[in-house]
């Protein structure tokens, strides 16, 4: 049944799983986060800046600057 997707390993038209992420996320405080991603040996940091700061009435002495978890999801999808 090759047009349904069946074959070995891939019962009811499911492929096996081939990788699961393991990703932790801490919220450190505020809009500040730091995950921890596979293949690194730091921390990954989250933030707000410009029009997303503004939007959370962040100021730019609260927090410091840094790429939003949108910011991210962005380059992953264009990457």
């Amino acid at each position: 049944y090759p047009m349904l997707g069946l074959g070995p390993g891939r019962e009811n038209g499911m492929a096996e799983i081939a990788y699961v992420s393991r990703v932790t996320v801490t919220r450190r405080h505020g809009p500040q986060r730091a995950a921890r991603l596979p293949g690194l040996d730091h921390d990954v940091t989250f933030g707000v800046h410009s029009e997303v700061a503004e939007h959370y009435g962040v100021g730019p002495e609260d927090y410091p600057s840094d790429a939003t978890t949108l910011d991210y999801v962005v380059a992953a999808a264009a990457g």
